[in-house]
This record gives C-alpha cells, sequence and structure tokens, in this order.
C-alpha cells in the first residue's frame, strides 16, 4: 500500500467515524426535567419525549418542539360583565395553567395563552350574567369555582390543565356605587326608625304590664281586706249571738276610742272641744274597755 492510498483509506475512515459520532449526537436526545420533546418523523408526529435519555433516528427523527411543562400564569385580565339585574361590574381575574399534553397543544391550538384567556372571559361573562349583584358578592367562592370547572372543560382539548381560575375583584362604576351608597343608607334610616318603633311599642307594652300588675295587686289587697272585715263581722255577729247587747257596745265603744285617738294625733290640734254627751259616751267606752280587759 502506497502513501496516497494509505491517505485515501485514512480519510474514509475518519469520514465513517465522523458520521457515527454525528449520527450518535442526533440519535442522543437528552430531555430535562422542566419540559417534553416533541419528536417528528419526515414531518409527522413520532414520538413525545420525557424528561431524561432518549434514542431517536439520526437523520430522520428531529425534535420539532421544546414545551415546557412548568405551571404559568397568565397576565391579569380585566372585563365588563353585566348581572341579571342589570348592574355592569368589572371583573379581574387571574389564570394559571400547565401543559400535560404538548402534542394536543402543538398540533391543535396557536396561541394558547390568548385562546385561554378569551375562553376564561366569555366564561366569566356568562356566569355572572347568571346572578344578581348581590350573589356576586356574597358567593365569590361558588362563582369562582363555577368558572374554574367550566374552564378547565373547555380547555382540555389543548392538552392544558388550569390549576386556578380566581376572581381577584369585582367592582362597580362610580356612577352605581353612588346609587348603591343611597340605598344602603337609606336601609339604614329605615332599620333605625323600625328599631325606634319597635322600642316604643316595647315601652308601652312594659308600661300597660306594669298598669296591670299594679291593678291586679290592688283588687288582690282590697279582696284581702274585703275578707278580713267580712271574717271581723262574722266575728262580731258571733259574739252579739252568743254576749248580747254587750257585745255591740264593746265593739263601739272601741271605735270611739280609735277615733278620739285619731284626733288628737292630728298636727296643730293643741285643743280639743267635745260635747258633754260625747265625753260621758266615751267614759262608758273606756269602763267598757277597762271591764274586757
Amino acid at each position: 500500500m502506497n502513501f496516497d492510498q494509505f491517505l485515501g483509506s485514512g480519510a474514509v475512515f475518519l469520514a465513517i467515524a465522523l458520521f457515527i459520532i454525528v449520527a450518535l449526537f442526533k440519535a442522543i436526545r437528552i430531555v430535562p426535567q422542566s419540559e417534553k420533546f416533541v419528536v417528528e418523523r419526515l414531518g409527522r408526529l413520532r414520538s413525545v419525549l420525557g424528561p431524561g435519555i432518549n434514542f431517536t433516528v439520526p437523520f430522520l427523527d428531529r425534535v420539532a418542539h421544546k414545551i415546557s411543562i412548568l405551571e404559568r400564569q397568565l397576565p391579569t385580565a380585566h372585563q365588563d360583565a353585566i348581572t341579571t339585574d342589570n348592574v355592569l361590574v368589572k371583573v379581574e381575574t387571574s389564570v394559571f395553567y400547565r401543559v400535560i399534553s404538548p402534542e394536543k397543544t402543538v398540533y391543535r391550538i396557536k396561541d394558547v395563552d390568548s385562546a385561554i384567556a378569551t375562553t376564561v372571559a366569555g366564561i366569566v361573562r356568562s356566569e355572572i350574567g347568571k346572578m344578581e349583584l348581590d350573589q356576586v358578592q356574597s358567593n365569590r367562592n361558588e362563582l369562582t369555582a363555577n368558572i374554574h370547572q367550566h374552564v378547565r372543560a373547555m380547555v382540555e382539548d389543548w392538552g392544558i390543565e388550569v390549576t386556578r381560575a380566581e376572581i381577584l375583584d369585582v367592582s362597580l362604576d362610580e356612577a352605581t356605587r353612588h346609587a348603591m351608597m343611597q340605598q344602603l343608607n337609606a336601609e339604614r334610616a329605615r332599620r333605625a326608625q323600625v328599631t325606634e318603633a319597635e322600642g316604643k311599642k316595647r315601652a308601652v307594652e312594659l308600661n300597660a304590664d306594669a298598669e296591670l300588675y299594679a291593678a291586679e295587686q290592688g283588687a288582690k289587697a282590697r279582696r284581702v281586706l274585703a275578707d278580713a272585715e267580712a271574717y271581723a263581722t262574722e266575728v262580731i255577729a258571733g259574739a252579739i249571738k252568743e254576749n248580747g247587747i254587750e257585745a255591740a257596745q264593746y265593739q263601739v265603744a272601741l271605735k270611739q276610742v280609735e277615733a278620739l285617738t285619731t284626733v288628737g294625733q292630728g298636727a296643730g290640734k293643741q285643743m280639743i272641744i267635745v260635747p258633754a254627751q260625747a265625753l260621758e259616751a266615751f267614759g262608758d267606752a273606756f269602763k267598757m274597755l277597762k271591764g274586757r280587759t
């Protein structure tokens, strides 16, 4: 073998070695943990490579798309919506998603972010359009859950998983806010009037109850006094029946002494003028009382 033949064989060997190195380089694909590779063969989808070392057919297979599978956040979106009671509200939403089927995302939708944003805006308007303003404000969690569920169902064919779809804020325009404040103030004034009226009504009821209670107690006291007087009359009648006129004279004498005592205790009564017949009667009364004691 001469020198020229040696150089020729060496060049061929070098070319073959270089080809093998290039083929191996193209055959071995190392995919990062946060990505997936979409492989095409002659323009058609061949496979999706997951994280780690993968092998492809050199010069036939090529990595057409490198798709990140990390969770992404769409820019905060603002859109208008009208409730069933015809109130215009401004809704601020935030959406998080991630790619789970890169082959669907690549070949079924062109602009994923724009498509998801448009879908979310339509669903938000539709869901808020089914509710009144008070329900939108009070059922925020339920509204968010409904929007999330509908968005997930809509984007599933795109190989997308919506992990979160949240309503950050629901605001009103200035005119609507002013009208609502007037309504709120009127409602507060009405409640204050109702509370005051109920308080007055309760006071009247309590006063009436107090008067009724006082009347009942007075009637009860009069009944007790009447019962006592009736009992005393019954006792006196029994005494008269047993002792005759002396018992009656005794009671009269007792009443005369009590009357004289009452007159004597009056304010400013320094002198009492009593007829002679009355003195004799009081004297007899005192004798009868002394005799009884």
